[in-house]
């Protein structure tokens, strides 16, 4: 039995712009808006959108990620025929090849895509912060009697030049791609997903691996490839909440806008458009009686009796009396002792920040600014001072200065 539509999910992405927050753990499986996983918005859009047959093509960390999707049943992806399926670089007689490129680790898997016998193949990222109906992109690629279509953002002109840039005439077919270019002719920025026919998708994947010069990567070499060919290609107007999360501040911001879903876009709250996760099973959090919480998203089994302004606190974190939490992400079972000041900054799962200690502050002006950023497992010291640019690896001792 043949499937219309199979997703391939690119999980395997360092995230080395994350820095102390990817160190032991893969870009999708970072920590995300209080109980959720930056992997749980691609899997739960496939599973609104009826897409039951997903493949997680996983390389660097993979450990957590793997066993955070497990057999897919929080995502209702446990099924007997489909389902979700974590594909590693494969294992051949000579040894493991690691995925060299995103057209290359989807080459590597075409005997997993050829046993559904698909139409169609969706090609995701799982580093993005995304809600969007699959099912609507693929009316448009069917109507267009496109052979690969490419989901789009109209972004500022002036950041444009940031981004990969589809060029389309006004029936939305694309004449002309440029990657990051000086002077952009438009402002149409891929969001890196992509809907190919599945007979056009494997041959240019065929093609593009027996070439020795290329990248074997969809944008630099797959794309040119299909628009030197002359290809029926067309650009999908979306128009819903994304955001590429690969660096702190964009990390931190997302975070933010999950508090504001009136005026951002993002509804974690959506009961028609739910994000399903592997939640943790915990208590209800707790707030005590001198403590005060204003504006903020606080998770299972959290214990306040500090202040607690405008930040996320995932589940589990422990916020001691006298001390402070502003503008801050502050991820699982982490501890804030008395006295400490935490502020416009992002702490990792299980650190502690010590007594009386100052981590981050405000930045001046409008701007997200610098934040600081603390990695899992790491304490630091009573009255030690964290300035607002630190990347913090390791403990620091008491009195310590970053």
């Amino acid at each position: 039995m043949a499937k219309e539509l199979v997703a391939m999910l690119l999980a395997g992405g360092q995230g080395s712009r994350l820095y102390a927050l990817t160190q032991k753990l893969a870009k999708p499986a970072v920590p995300f808006g209080g109980k959720y996983r930056i992997i749980d918005f691609p899997l739960s859009n496939c599973v609104n959108s009826g897409i039951d047959t997903v493949g997680i093509l996983t390389q660097y960390q993979p450990l957590v990620l793997n066993e955070y999707i497990g057999n897919g049943q929080p995502w209702d992806l446990d099924r007997l025929y489909g389902g979700v399926h974590v594909l590693p670089p494969y294992q051949k007689a000579s040894g493991s090849d690691w995925y060299k490129g995103t057209a290359n680790a989807i080459y590597q898997n075409i005997a997993f895509i050829e046993r559904y016998d698909p139409q169609y193949v969706i090609i995701l990222s799982g580093d993005q912060i995304c809600k969007q109906d699959y099912s609507d992109f693929l009316e448009f690629h069917k109507s267009k009697g496109a052979e690969f279509s490419v989901a789009v953002m109209e972004v500022p002109w002036e950041e444009a030049s940031r981004f990969g840039l589809m060029v389309a005439d006004e029936n939305d077919k694309i004449t002309e791609f440029q990657e990051k270019p000086k002077e952009p002719k438009s402002n149409l920025a891929s969001m890196g997903i992509y809907i190919f026919n599945w007979d056009i998708l494997k041959k240019y994947l065929v093609e593009d691996e027996a070439d020795p010069n290329s990248e074997n990567d969809f944008g630099n070499n797959i794309i040119p490839n299909l628009l030197r060919d002359n290809r029926d290609m067309y650009a999908y107007h979306f128009n819903g909440y994304w955001k590429d999360v690969g660096t702190i501040p964009s990390l931190w911001e997302a975070n933010m806008e999950v508090l504001d879903p009136e005026h951002s876009g993002i509804n974690l709250f959506d009961e028609n458009w739910k994000i399903y996760s592997r939640n943790s099973g915990m208590t209800g959090h707790r707030v005590a009686e001198n403590a005060i919480v204003e504006d903020s998203m606080i998770t299972d089994g959290c214990n306040i009796k500090g202040t607690v302004k405008h930040s996320i606190l995932f589940a589990g974190v422990t916020v001691e009396e006298g001390a402070v939490v502003e503008d801050a992400v502050i991820m699982g079972h982490s501890t804030i002792k008395s006295g400490a000041v935490v502020t416009h900054c992002i702490v990792a799962e299980h650190a502690v920040i010590g007594e009386h200690a100052v981590v981050g502050a405000k930045p001046e002006g409008d701007g997200v600014g610098e934040v600081a950023t603390i990695a899992s497992n790491v304490t630091i010291g009573a009255n030690a001072k964290i300035g607002p640019d630190a990347m913090v690896y390791e403990d620091v001792k008491e009195g310590g200065e970053q």
